[in-house]
């Protein structure tokens, strides 16, 4: 059964490289309108290119979630001139200087995590919250394994994951029946961020043995399952997180 969500306007914001250009492009693909957000205009500018090359809208916009009022703006911005059918929350951030031991991450590190990955994705549903529920819109969270399991020596992160599989709860809740909101934990994805998990052989092969599927997913293959989701294929889930991690949690 093919997706056609034409006519529908979808918001990704980190969307203009990996998993989120992926995402943006998949919803080009179904037929909808879709401005990827992201604070480097080259990379927006890019990806916009290749939306309009499937005959649909977008439009160039760079935005960095940790700045509430910038989202407001932003937000406002895209539905006065599109109008807003479907958010996804892809922005995220796992920097080097929020890795390790609880004693190495100071209050900096930490903050900029979770204010990026829990704190922009609430700031950006909040900023669509009326035209979502005017649209009876729907609304994708991109969390990890992160947000299920623990993982050492990520702590901002997985917190901020887990934050968001919470948040999609409670945002699920408020919302029905008029938006459904639903979570996609990712496993790891072969994208520039994860390069040098890549390039080290004692690290990649770590992680090709925990997961079942034995290797790193193509960011399109966790494109296709926020596509579903944002469609009436999935009209009857809300508020539930979606493992495509390649087996990772069901060990």
């Amino acid at each position: 059964m093919e997706i056609d969500l034409s006519g529908k306007t979808a918001v990704v914001t980190g969307g203009s490289r990996g998993i989120g250009r992926a995402i943006t492009l998949g919803f080009a693909e179904a037929g909808a309108d879709v401005v990827p957000l992201s604070r480097t205009e080259s990379d927006v500018e890019a990806v916009v290119e290749e939306v309009r090359e499937h005959g649909v809208e977008s439009r160039v916009e760079t935005l960095d979630v940790a700045d509430t009022e910038a989202v407001e703006a932003c937000f406002d911005r895209i539905d006065d001139d599109l109008g807003i059918d479907i958010v996804v929350n892809n922005a995220g951030i796992n920097p080097g200087s929020a890795l390790g031991t609880p004693g190495s991450v100071d209050d900096e590190g930490f903050d900029l995590v979770t204010d990026v990955n829990l704190g922009g994705a609430f700031a950006c549903a909040r900023a669509a919250e009326s035209a979502l529920i005017e649209n009876e819109g729907t609304l994708v969270n991109v969390a990890s394994v992160g947000g299920l399991v623990g993982l050492p020596r990520q702590h901002p992160y997985v917190a901020s994951k887990h934050g968001l599989v919470g948040l999609t709860k409670s945002l699920a809740l408020d919302w029905a029946p008029d938006v459904r909101v639903n979570c996609l934990a990712r496993g790891y994805v072969a994208t520039e961020l994860t390069a040098e998990v890549q390039d080290n052989d004692r690290l990649r092969e770590s992680v090709e043995r925990r997961t079942p599927l034995d290797r790193f997913a193509e960011p399109e293959e966790i494109a296709g399952p926020a596509v579903f989701l944002a469609s009436d294929l999935a009209s009857y889930a809300t508020g539930a997180t979606f493992a495509v991690d390649g087996g990772w949690t069901a060990r």
